[in-house]
């Protein structure tokens, strides 16, 4: 029997003490560390726990050193890693952006314009409607904006360069912020394709891989395959022709 009571009284000193509470001095105890401390590792982060059995405190940390990745690893598409944006912040820098960015760099196909209503409805229809009319959700009752967004259905959007859309992607224009880093390269064209077939939407015009009735700019993915078939048979301009909008292009 008093054996009986010398456990029960250990017992009760060892609960009493695992769930000591924290104070000033003291963090307290914890029941079951490994739950809030992972023996496991994160790379590039280095949070040693004197619990981690598995290696020293040494081991540890040469293990969330950055490492190579792995061979024949593919990167992924990187709104950081876009190529050098010639144009500054500002209004004049703006001005000549929608006067030298002409050319969309990318070809008109379907599955571009299909990918980029995704990402435009995402990032620019809640305030630029999803028809491109200026009346998205957050703009369609008239006070959440002093300033209303960009009606791109209008002439003046219309007649833009594809420039003066690229720049106000990049840095934002009035109460609309930058989207460069939310939308790669790639993606602010698609998106930019995208408000243009808004616009021929509207006007009953079509704007699509195989044909572009809204202007003699941007270039339907089927034109360019017909270009390249024709200087694959000898008739160099064609071909020549193509390659200089695309390299125009990429001088943004």
């Amino acid at each position: 029997m008093n054996n009986f009571k010398y456990i029960v009284l250990y017992f009760s000193i060892v609960l009493l003490f695992a769930c000591q509470q924290p104070g000033k001095n003291s963090t307290g105890s914890e029941y079951m560390p490994d739950m809030g401390h992972s023996i496991a590792y994160e790379a590039n982060y280095y949070n040693y726990y004197y619990q981690n059995t598995w290696g020293s405190e040494d081991e540890y940390y040469e293990m969330v050193q950055p490492k190579l990745p792995v061979a024949g690893t593919i990167p992924r598409t990187n709104a950081a890693k876009s190529p050098v944006y010639h144009y500054g912040d500002s209004d004049a820098e703006r001005s000549r952006a929608t006067a030298e960015l002409i050319n969309n760099p990318y070809p008109i196909t379907d599955e571009g314009l299909s990918d980029a209503k995704e990402l435009y409805n995402i990032y620019c229809g809640i305030c630029h409607g999803e028809k491109g009319d200026g009346l998205g959700y957050l703009a369609r009752d008239g006070s959440a904006y002093p300033v209303a967004p960009a009606n791109f259905l209008l002439e003046e959007f219309l007649n833009a360069s594809n420039g003066r859309y690229y720049h106000a992607i990049m840095y934002g224009k009035n109460l609309m912020g930058a989207y460069k880093d939310k939308l790669s390269f790639e993606e602010r064209w698609q998106v930019i394709h995208y408000i243009r077939s808004l616009q021929a939407k509207e006007l009953k015009l079509v704007y699509n891989e195989d044909i572009n009735t809204l202007n003699d700019i941007d270039i339907p993915a089927s034109e360019i395959e017909v270009a390249l078939v024709t200087d694959d048979v000898g008739t160099h301009d064609a071909g020549h022709h193509v390659t200089d909008d695309h390299h125009d292009s990429n001088h943004d």
